[in-house]
């Protein structure tokens, strides 16, 4: 008690100082605010009816992203033309969990109606399972309104949703074609060239806009020509559905921290329940031949929670195993005038924290709140410039989540070595302290905070602080201090090779401007 006391002082010692910092900080930049926000040039504020083409806005792809980004800008009043490979519904096994953010993003673009009349459920927080033992997160949700909470649901019914969403607005085109090229005029883009079917016949055509955005998801084939992609596949999910399943802890996400990797179970239907198993490496037990069946009976059911075995063993003897890449990219695009990468064309992260479709509603937010003050979208190069703060305000959010996710599987992949197994117990007994230790980390994990670089900082120290104590009070001795020392080093060979990826181009000045608010020099 006495260590856990102590614990507490040096952290809201620490908590005061930093608010105090802020305060201080908030202070001093007041009088700047209005200076520094990104303001279109005159040329760019002259009223216009529309690109002589038709269309203010291509874009590619009808996903979460495209889809959501399409039916905000028409509503807005742009002209948008929606070219999608494919508009039947799709089978997916990720983008099913939306975090209480995500939600709260789908409100403010007026879509929070797409989780309605498809069976999504209410999603309150995580329970983590290991050795036994389960540790419940729930969200932070006291002071949202009481419909505020995260949604699981089947990716193709909410895709399908937003999609009739837009095509209900008549300055929106949706329309099935496969962008193959993107049309560019000395280092411009201009537009698009397609593939698409009339009456059975195929034709290549030409679509024209002043602004194309690219959101063909995580197999991008355009993404090549706007960055240079850094694709990370750690690992690969292995899914399948439970049916007439009873989670242990209902409308949370269930996180089983298992031998080799992580399994995750969240329901998206009020009689379903999706599993994901995570599978280490690229290359991964065949499902033909039986090799997967085998390895999921004998190596993963065994670790699950009693309630979860009966249905895992039937939904495996049901078949319909299905696998996908787990893939991590870090946002680092070349500033293209007429083109901007957005959803997981532009940055992915691994899919255990379930937080990719919240950074792109978020990000799409950011993306219509700095277009709409624009009323023409022809001077390419003075909307590149201008676009290029987009990067800065998703970072806070974006590079959070990212980091978190991460780590997160690197820490708790399967690994037998002493050190890494001292670095799970200590994560999970800085969680189980409850509080402000635990719901300032799943605040972080779900979008949730209002100021993520502030938050992610003040933790890793916190957890610092803990790991001291936990793991050398109250009796210092070498071999306790020699392992405390290979925990911070590893968590810093985690931790420092994901900042630097995710900080793209960023300097430090900048760093320092987002993470305390003060103007740099």
């Amino acid at each position: 008690m006495e260590i856990h006391y102590l614990f507490g002082v040096l952290v809201v010692s620490f908590l005061a100082v930093t608010i105090l910092f802020r305060s201080k900080a908030k202070k001093m930049i007041t009088d700047n605010k209005v200076a520094s926000a990104p303001v279109a040039s005159t040329a760019l504020a002259a009223p216009v009816d529309g690109s002589p083409e038709g269309a203010d806005i291509i874009i590619v792809g009808a996903g979460v992203a495209g889809s959501a980004l399409a039916y905000t800008l028409a509503k807005d009043g742009r002209n948008v033309h929606v070219i999608e490979r494919d508009l039947t519904e799709p089978d997916r096994i990720v983008g099913e969990l939306l975090h209480p953010a995500g939600y709260l993003k789908l409100v403010e673009l007026g879509l929070q109606d797409c989780v309605e009349d498809i069976d999504a459920q209410r999603v309150l927080g995580y329970a983590f399972f290991r050795d036994g033992n389960a540790t419940k997160l729930p969200y932070p949700l006291q002071k949202f309104a009481s419909d505020v909470a995260g949604r699981s649901f089947h990716n193709g019914r909410f895709i399908q949703r937003m999609r009739e969403k837009v095509s209900s607005l008549p300055n929106a085109q949706l329309e099935q074609g496969t962008v193959n090229t993107l049309l560019e005029e000395n280092g411009t883009v201009k537009g698009v060239i397609y593939k698409t079917k009339t009456n059975g016949q195929e034709l290549i055509k030409k679509a024209y806009a002043p602004l194309t955005i690219i959101c063909d998801g995580c197999f991008s084939n355009l993404r090549r020509t706007l960055c240079s992609p850094k694709i990370d596949v750690p690992s690969c999910f292995v899914g399948m559905v439970l049916e007439n399943c009873k989670l242990p802890f209902p409308n949370h996400g269930h996180v089983i921290f298992a031998d080799p990797s992580l399994i995750l179970f969240y329901p998206i239907g009020s009689t379903e329940v999706r599993c994901m198993v995570d599978v280490p490496g690229q290359k991964i037990p065949s499902v033909v031949n039986g090799e997967m069946t085998n390895y999921l009976k004998t190596v993963v059911a065994s670790q699950l929670p009693p309630e979860l075995y009966g249905p895992f063993i039937r939904a495996i003897e049901k078949g319909n195993i299905r696998s996908h890449p787990n893939r991590s990219m870090p946002a680092v695009p070349y500033p293209t005038p007429g083109a901007l990468l957005l959803g997981d064309a532009l940055n992915m992260r691994h899919p255990l924290t379930g937080a990719g479709m919240t950074v792109a509603l978020c990000d799409i937010v950011i993306l219509r709140n700095l277009l709409k003050p624009l009323q023409d979208l022809h001077d390419a190069s003075s909307i590149c410039k201008y676009l290029e703060s987009f990067y800065t305000l998703r970072m806070p959010v974006a590079f959070t989540i990212n980091m978190i996710a991460g780590a997160m599987h690197k820490v708790f992949s399967g690994s037998p070595d002493k050190v890494r197994n001292e670095m799970r117990r200590i994560i999970l007994g800085y969680l189980n302290l409850a509080g402000v230790f635990s719901a300032g980390p799943i605040s972080l994990l779900s979008g949730l905070s209002p100021q993520p670089l502030i938050g992610i900082v003040i933790h890793l120290f916190a957890g610092t602080i803990y790991a001291v104590f936990s793991l050398i009070a109250p009796f210092p001795s070498p071999n306790r201090i020699w392992i405390l020392a290979c925990v911070i080093f590893d968590g810093c060979r985690i931790i420092f090779p994901i900042v630097k990826a995710e900080s793209g181009k960023f300097s430090f000045q900048q760093w320092f401007q987002l993470i305390t608010g003060l103007p740099t020099m």
